[in-house]
């Protein structure tokens, strides 16, 4: 098999990398494991100047970067150079912080002295999808390398200039030969190498199925494993809500990077007092978006990553109309070429039509009408996923009690559901579980040692 880079505005092949043997993986593996005991014993300052120059490396070469992504996966260039930036925030942050998140901690005990020591677990294999593909690389790789781990990166294979180019920025920044290494590989050599003794932990973002895989591989090997899967996330408006403050963050969540995103608001619960306006003012607002070449500055909507994602996404949008679902606008693939799916709005969405039992990958939003707050918040919770969720209202403490009821990771009070290297993130139930970023996404992949002296 070869890795091929698509242009999914124009469907035209950009360059295909040929996929590695098995022997290929293992021996990357074995170097990368023995690169990983060098440099858990470097200091983390030598590690911090590394993830600085990466910051640097990824602002200084923004353009570049940002103009892999477009043309492998299709979001628009200045969601792009937002990505690239992103990922720069995170390596500062942890080049800051890591060292503080790392200190032993201090237990009183029965001994003379006793505490808790913080060490790398070895090599991390992070499997990664093309939605987001350096940022959802970095977020994984910054905390683990600055840990003293090293990383081995599965990434989709759509994006194979993405992986190397990130490969290549870690080698020009000071990083050792093979502490992160990209293996171009096949899916099923994955299990092969979570089962390699040189792995000894695996991070993966992605679909339910795939996470379901990795986790019982992971089990079965005894590899500590964190899951960021689906997300079929409430953005619940309630009666006293700003409303334009609302549609407008309704339209940035659901349409950014063409709503290929497991965060992104998917299910629109909005109470009666509110619903016709907020149907009408979202219709228009969706229906003026862009859509257009991901390469001009003022495309709001590129197209889908890939043909059949969309086919399943309009499959999905079909079967709800046909159960009863209503088309305030879009709801069609647009007849040109590439992977372009009108920017859409569903109303009158109910339990059982897929476009509210299922993730909905791509453009289009499903709004669903409650009977009143307490239904809002029961058919926020009717879901197997549990990512992110958010609330609306002029009222922030009750917002906020809303918010400490609903089952997600991530709550938020009216502002987007987003990713902060602040911030712990991660979902409950079939949105997987561990979490990343922040001291807590650090601590996932290291050793809490206890030390016990007479």
């Amino acid at each position: 098999m070869t890795f091929a880079s698509h242009d999914p505005s124009g469907d035209k092949l950009i360059q295909t990398f040929p996929a590695w043997d098995a022997a290929r993986m293992h021996q990357a593996l074995e170097d990368s494991h023995a690169a990983q005991q060098a440099w858990s014993l470097t200091d983390f300052a030598q590690r911090a100047d590394v993830l600085r120059r990466a910051a640097q490396q990824l602002l200084v070469q923004r353009d570049r970067y940002a103009l892999l992504i477009t043309l492998e996966m299709g979001k628009p260039l200045r969601e792009a150079r937002a990505e690239v930036e992103k990922c720069a925030t995170a390596c500062d942050y942890y080049a800051q912080h890591g060292e503080r998140f790392m200190q032993t901690e201090t237990v009183v005990s029965d001994a003379g002295k006793s505490y808790i020591a913080r060490q790398p677990l070895g090599v991390v294999l992070a499997i990664m999808p093309w939605n987001f593909p350096f940022w959802q690389v970095f977020r994984a790789a910054a905390p683990a390398l600055m840990a003293g781990n090293a990383l081995a990166l599965k990434h989709a294979p759509n994006v194979p200039q993405c992986a190397l180019a990130i490969e290549a920025l870690f080698g020009e920044c000071g990083l050792p030969k093979s502490v992160f290494t990209n293996l171009t590989i096949e899916v099923d050599l994955a299990a092969e190498a979570i089962a390699s003794p040189h792995i000894h932990a695996v991070t993966l973002t992605g679909s339910e199925a795939a996470g379901r895989k990795v986790a019982a591989l992971a089990g079965q090997h005894l590899k500590k494993c964190v899951l960021e899967l689906g997300g079929s996330d409430p953005f619940i408006v309630l009666h006293d809500a700003d409303m334009q403050l609302a549609v407008d963050n309704a339209v940035a969540s659901r349409f950014l990077n063409g709503g290929q995103s497991c965060i992104a608001a998917k299910r629109f619960i909005v109470v009666p007092q509110i619903a016709e306006e907020f149907v009408q003012r979202l219709g228009e607002r969706v229906d003026a978006l862009k859509v257009g070449d991901p390469m001009s500055e003022d495309t709001q909507v590129g197209p889908m990553a890939r043909l059949d994602l969309r086919d399943t996404l309009h499959r999905q949008v079909a079967d709800s109309i046909a159960q009863g679902a209503t088309a305030v606008c879009g709801c069609e693939p647009l007849a040109r070429a590439g992977f372009f799916y009108q920017p859409s709005v569903l109303d009158h969405v109910v339990a059982g039509m897929r476009a509210h039992d299922e993730e909905l990958f791509g453009p289009v939003a499903a709004v669903v009408r409650a009977a009143d707050e307490e239904d809002a918040l029961r058919i926020a919770n009717d879901t197997r996923f549990g990512l992110g969720a958010s609330v609306w209202s002029v009222d922030n403490a009750r917002a906020e009690r809303m918010a400490s009821r609903l089952q997600a990771g991530c709550a938020f009070v009216n502002g987007m559901v987003k990713s902060d290297p602040r911030l712990p993130f991660g979902g409950i139930k079939a949105s997987g579980y561990g979490r990343e970023l922040s001291m807590l996404g650090m601590h996932e992949f290291v050793n809490a040692k206890t030390v016990w002296i007479r």
